[in-house]
């Protein structure tokens, strides 16, 4: 063997070692997710960078668009409200040159420069704009929740395959080194025969009554409802605190909810649940936020495995879990044989062992991607799916839909994720909620 191939050896297993002192991961993983890195590096030529459009401009779509800069053009930018538009369109100028700006995306659709959209809007209006990029050609990278409603998702599936454009889900946890690893160990029975999973959430936000203020000239609050109920403007209503209102969102069941809860479903293998119970801890104050600050839910899939699902601001000690922002927020896994713990900063076991040994070279291995943006053009440009797809997205999304529609009409309930209908005792009333009514002219029909 050559001095240069043992030199470059070493270099390689320092900078795995020094990759995995630093992360906190195992050996043995750094190896081969460098090694599996090894290779030229994508092409950044100007001639290779599609035109993105920023759809919804708030704090979030910007800083998708800032991450999807990197890999492409930010041509073309859309709000209903100005304010966020012309915020939007100063950070995304370059060389003095200023992307388009349009208040309605259907006009943005019309553009020939755009090759993508990044939806960055509020959980209410990500279904109707997904299905007009998708007739209209354009590959989407959409905010989670992917829809409202379980039923939307399966308008969303139907645009997207037959339109045959690329769609990524941005439960971005699936590119994420930590939540992959856990997500092999389970299904690879490092901790036994898989048992219970236990998410818990940060909690959501309690407040009102709000009060009614006069609707800012820039913002076309009407078109901001869109499929909604007509309601009085209150600045609580819009932009950040969306989410804390039933029409537009799911509260803390949806918002972290979405990430934590696609990746126990990524852990346990299977499409949904078969039973769901919930119920609300803490619930809203009269006239404020309509969704609760804290619930508790528990689901039972197929194969045996119950996952608990809650919200809490419990601060005391679990198992010597570090906490994350300031809550117990992440995911356990708990085995037959053991347990790990996964958030975004870390991943335990009650055993380092379980981390630490090497799972064989036959061992199943889940997809791969360590870039979630990045992901998403390439596969833009390979046709191919990306690692978080629509089908993926709409199972994911309906956890946390099936969570509501429990909490919502307060009944236990049974489901059955093949034919995605509710079955047995309560099944009529839960089965109303899987579609919404649209308030005009904000349907389907709206979506061209």
């Amino acid at each position: 063997m050559s001095d240069h191939i043992i030199l470059s050896r070493r270099a390689f297993l320092k900078r795995c070692s020094l990759m995995a002192a630093a992360s906190g991961l195992p050996l043995w993983l750094m190896e081969r997710e460098l090694a599996a890195a090894e290779g030229p590096a994508p092409t950044k030529s100007p001639n290779n960078r599609p035109g993105i459009a920023l759809v919804g401009c708030g704090s979030m779509g910007q800083g998708d668009a800032g991450n999807a800069s990197q890999y492409g053009d930010i041509v073309a930018l859309c709000d209903v409200d100005q304010r966020h538009l012309s915020s939007a369109a100063q950070r995304f100028t370059k060389g003095g040159k200023a992307p388009a700006t349009y208040t309605d995306f259907r006009k943005l659709l019309e553009n020939k420069d755009v090759h993508a959209i990044i939806n960055g809007t509020p959980d209410h209006w990500h279904s109707l704009i997904n299905i007009a990029a998708a007739k209209a050609g354009k590959d989407i990278y959409s905010e989670k929740p992917l829809t409202l409603t379980i039923d939307e998702g399966r308008h969303v599936i139907k645009a997207v395959r037959r339109n045959k454009v690329v769609l990524q889900t941005g439960t971005q946890q699936r590119s994420s080194t930590r939540f992959r690893l856990a997500c092999e160990l389970v299904r690879n029975g490092r901790i036994g025969t898989l048992q219970e999973v236990h998410v818990f959430l940060p909690a959501g936000i309690r407040g009102g009554p709000f009060k009614k203020v006069a609707i800012p000239p820039e913002f076309n609050y009407d078109f901001w409802l869109g499929q909604a109920p007509a309601a009085e403007y209150v600045e609580e209503r819009c932009h950040a605190n969306f989410r804390w209102w039933y029409d537009y969102a799911g509260g803390p069941v949806t918002d972290w909810g979405a990430h934590h809860n696609d990746i126990a479903r990524w852990g346990i293998g299977q499409e949904g649940p078969i039973s769901i119970e919930a119920r609300v801890v803490t619930p809203p104050l009269p006239d404020g936020y309509t969704t609760p600050s804290e619930f508790e839910s528990t689901l039972m899939w197929a194969n045996g495995v119950k996952q608990i699902v809650k919200t809490t601001l419990d601060d005391t000690p679990y198992g010597g879990i570090v906490k994350q922002d300031g809550q117990r927020n992440g995911i356990k896994f708990i085995g037959s044989a053991g347990w790990i713990w996964v958030n975004r900063n870390e991943i335990t076991a009650n055993d380092r062992q379980i981390l630490t040994d090497k799972l064989p070279e036959t061992a199943i291995r889940l997809e791969v991607s360590n870039n979630h943006m990045e992901n998403f053009v390439t596969c833009m440009r390979s046709r191919k799916d990306p690692i978080a797809n629509v089908e993926s997205g709409h199972r994911s999304a309906s956890i946390g839909h099936l969570i509501i529609i429990a909490l919502r009409t307060g009944h236990t309930l049974r489901w059955n994720p093949a034919k995605e209908v509710f079955v047995g005792d309560n099944a009529r009333e839960a089965n109303k909620h899987i579609a919404r009514q649209m308030r005009k002219p904000y349907d389907y029909r709206f979506a061209g």
